[in-house]
């Protein structure tokens, strides 16, 4: 007999904001040949060959149709000073909102999807395998362009809200050479 009690979505959201993650704003084309974005938290590396990555999107939000049909996207890794980018791209209640791409500054990428401007890193996709999981769907993208743009600290997430790296001693990884 299972006893375990039903787990709430505010006490699994509670437990998952003690991970801190980093933020990323995913981009692609729309139909019309428009750009469209979302603020992300749940990204991640899967594999070094081939260089693959996951993002993980619930399909309520307006963009997972979009990034299915298209079968690719970008990842945009945020810095520190890109709060307000972040916020929109959430859909805050902004001017210019997300519906206007949130007046980002972006130029397309090699592979023609919008990349933003003054990013930390870059990565264009495209979709090899998705995954219908609870209420998102996983997009796994093989890495097809990669850029590093900044050396700024990145723009974190943690207990539902944006945290900040105060600079003390770095530490190194033990086993990782230089």
């Amino acid at each position: 007999m299972d006893s375990r009690a039903p787990i709430s979505g505010d006490s699994f959201r509670e437990v998952m904001g003690r991970f801190a993650t980093g933020i990323s704003v995913i981009t692609t084309i729309d139909v019309d040949g428009l750009p469209a974005g979302i603020t992300v938290s749940a990204m991640s590396s899967v594999s070094l060959e081939p260089p693959l990555v996951m993002v993980a999107l619930a399909r309520k939000r307006f963009i997972t149709p979009i990034v299915a049909a298209n079968g690719r996207f970008a990842v945009n890794v945020l810095g520190h000073d890109q709060q307000a980018i972040s916020d929109c791209f959430a859909h805050a209640p902004v001017s210019p909102g997300r519906e206007e791409f949130c007046g980002a500054a972006w130029q397309p990428g090699p592979t023609g999807l919008p990349l933003l401007e003054d990013t930390l890193a870059t990565m264009e996709c495209t979709i090899v395998q998705t995954y219908s999981v609870g209420d998102h769907e996983l997009f796994i993208g093989e890495v097809d362009t990669l850029s590093v743009e900044g050396e700024a600290d990145p723009l974190l997430y943690f207990r539902r809200q944006y945290l900040r790296i105060d600079h003390g001693t770095p530490s190194p990884v033990e086993g990782i050479k230089g």
